[in-house]
């Protein structure tokens, strides 16, 4: 208690001296106003436009700096720092193609309502327009994929634009918002005086739901005979799973979690169905098509979700609960909208519902079509197969890992096969589906939760476009263990090629990838592989008890399917099973 106090004081004290008003210079006020904010860990790549930046952080110990390998995997890295910890991410890049090489990762956080803070250099106010060395509008080249953008012109607003970037970033639909700072901004002396308060004319959003349409849905619910629940990352990133199981147990409602929702509803619970969508349960799924009352709790109705959207929920009243009214009637067409915070809503809700749903027949199909038709596959004591490889993972983890992952095959098997019960535990790139996300996203995501163990799930192809950033593992002693499926191919497009375009496979072969254990030892970092079940649980043990960075790559079959699967043009209960079924 004693530590304690006294680490409370000394925070106290730095905050009280970083607040006091001084003459300092752009870069130095933007440091301070960081530490203010709360950051404790900066993702970021130096150069030209950011040099004053990068000066004002020598010596600079309020919070750390990590120097990736390539822009991308720092806002990769701030990203899944950001979902594993519900804070804003931080990430700052030079300007030109620094701060090009991030638009990928903030367009991947756009889509997936990610709270990032993205800083930029710029060149100087005097040669902005006149196409100088290193510069580009990046502001208009993000307009679209930001939530907002700042082009900052006097060191004196850098205060203010700063507080409110992270008030932005951090409220309402959630996402990522960009300050660009011309590099003579960064080097002006001017007085430093904290911004305390944000007031931001237009930007209002509506917390607090009509309590006459949750009245609506209580009604509903006490009409209807076949109830579900949908509920995506809104309900993660308002933290409201707390309100979310406490609905579930009152109401009595059957669940599904979407992609992003993973976690979001204890997978060990009785009403929950699973995932639905193009690689969701067969129950799941059914349920959704069956149902005649659809509450959608935080989730986009996305197409990966609806399938096709004709013959989505024909027979489902939709509720759409989501605190960004755009999202609502976007997609389908909803008889009851409830706008407001997610989590807000269901207090609200919680406090009226007494009674559970009139659906015990529909409970009880529910609940024996999840035993008749669970997630299958042929197992095989000869050849290493993915899902086996992704149950052995969970059960010798027990569960308990923040797991992030790569886009791909191996995203839907770990999405399948590994069982989550707590919120930001799975990190995953969602609407945007960004190759390379899923190791970096590890590495800020470790940087979060140190305490805890971080598994980034990978395939062959997407851990090559960020494997440089095993480096700043090795040398910062970051001990996440990373997970390669290696089946030698791009394994979902080859899954399309062969059930879609009757089998014309065309520039899928990853033939040529390296040795990944002689890659992770150039880094410095402990590489195994295993082949066949006894090696894949032995290493990944050895690899779980090595106290600092591990590559395990798992060598698998490269004609491995993800099923079920609904092909793009089919409604979402017209499934592929494959050959388990």
């Amino acid at each position: 208690m004693v530590a304690q106090n006294a680490t409370l004081r000394s925070k106290e004290e730095l905050l009280e001296k970083l607040s006091k008003p001084e003459v300092i210079t752009g870069s130095e006020i933007l440091l301070r106003s960081l530490v203010l904010e709360g950051v404790d860990c900066v993702f970021g790549y130096p150069g030209g436009a950011v040099l004053y930046i990068y000066d004002a952080m020598h010596g600079f110990s309020d919070f750390k700096h990590l120097l990736t390998r390539h822009e991308q995997g720092a806002i990769h890295a701030a990203d899944g720092y950001a979902r594993a910890s519900g804070k804003v991410g931080v990430c700052i890049a030079t300007s030109g193609p620094g701060a090009t090489n991030l638009v990928t990762g903030i367009a991947t956080a756009y889509m997936d309502s990610v709270p990032l803070v993205v800083i930029t250099g710029n060149v100087a106010t005097t040669l902005i327009g006149t196409d100088a060395f290193q510069e580009a509008d990046i502001t208009g080249i993000t307009m679209p994929i930001t939530k907002h953008s700042y082009l900052v012109r006097k060191a004196a607003d850098l205060p203010r634009i700063i507080h409110e970037a992270f008030h932005i970033a951090n409220t309402g639909r959630k996402g990522p918002v960009l300050i660009d700072i011309p590099k003579d901004v960064s080097a002006e002396l001017t007085m430093f005086e904290p911004a305390k308060e944000v007031s931001i004319r237009g930007y209002h959003p509506t917390v607090t739901p009509n309590k006459q349409q949750v009245d609506k849905l209580l009604k509903a619910i006490e009409e209807a005979e076949r109830p579900l629940i949908l509920a995506g990352g809104g309900v993660v990133y308002s933290g409201g799973h707390e309100e979310l199981l406490e609905f579930v147990k009152k109401s009595g409602i059957p669940i599904t979690t979407t992609l992003l929702g993973l976690g979001a509803f204890p997978s060990g619970e009785e009403l929950w169905l699973g995932m639905p969508g193009m690689h969701g349960t067969y129950t799941a799924n059914n349920s959704i098509q069956s149902a005649d009352l659809l509450i959608n709790i935080g989730a986009r109705f996305d197409d990966r979700v609806t399938g096709k959207l004709a013959g989505f929920a024909p027979l489902a009243k939709i509720v759409h609960i989501d605190i960004d009214p755009a999202e609502i009637g976007k997609n389908v067409p909803t008889h009851i909208p409830i706008v407001g915070d997610v989590k807000t809503v269901l207090q609200i809700a919680n406090k009226e519902v007494k009674w559970a749903a009139k659906a015990d027949a529909w409970r009880a199909k529910l609940a024996a079509s999840k035993i008749e038709k669970p997630f299958k596959y042929i197992d095989s004591d000869i050849e290493l197969k993915p899902q086996w490889v992704i149950e052995m993972l969970y059960e010798e983890t027990k569960g308990e890992a923040i797991v992030t992952t790569d886009v791909g095959q191996h995203q839907m098997w770990a999405a399948q096969y590994y069982k989550f019960n707590k919120p930001r535990s799975w990190v995953t790139s969602g609407g945007l589906g960004t190759m390379g996300f899923g190791f970096p996203s590890a590495i800020g995501a470790q940087m979060a939760n140190p305490d805890r163990l971080v598994v980034s799930i990978n395939g062959d192809g997407g851990m090559q476009m960020c494997a440089q950033e095993l480096a700043i593992c090795a040398i910062n002693n970051i001990p996440v263990k990373v997970v390669i499926i290696n089946n030698q191919v791009l394994g979902m497009v080859r899954q399309w090629q062969e059930l879609i375009y009757e089998n014309r496979y065309s520039h899928i072969d990853l033939a040529g990838s390296p040795d990944f254990v002689k890659l992770a030892e150039a880094y410095g970092v402990k590489g195994f592989r295993a082949s066949n079940k006894e090696e894949a649980r032995a290493v990944w043990l050895e690899a779980m008890n090595h106290p600092g960075p591990a590559v395990v790559e798992f060598v698998v079959r490269k004609d491995e399917n993800v099923y079920p699967m609904v092909t793009q043009g089919s409604t979402i209960d017209q499934m592929l099973m494959g050959d388990s079924e």
